[in-house]
């Protein structure tokens, strides 16, 4: 009964780690695609915004 002991603890990762990549393959595309697209777009602009220097100064 101890392999069964020892072999409990790796299953147990390995259903879980299948079941976590099944879940991003399948939220991967479709509508939500374009809403991560539009938020990564939003927060680079964001990023350059902040980086570039106002003007003003000169």
């Amino acid at each position: 009964m101890d392999y069964v002991a020892a072999l409990v603890p790796p299953v147990v990762m390995a259903v879980f780690f299948i079941g976590v990549i099944r879940v991003i393959v399948k939220t991967q595309g479709g509508a939500n695609k374009a809403k991560e697209d539009a938020a990564v777009d939003a927060a680079l602009a964001r990023a350059e915004r902040a980086k570039q220097p106002s003007g003003s100064d000169a």
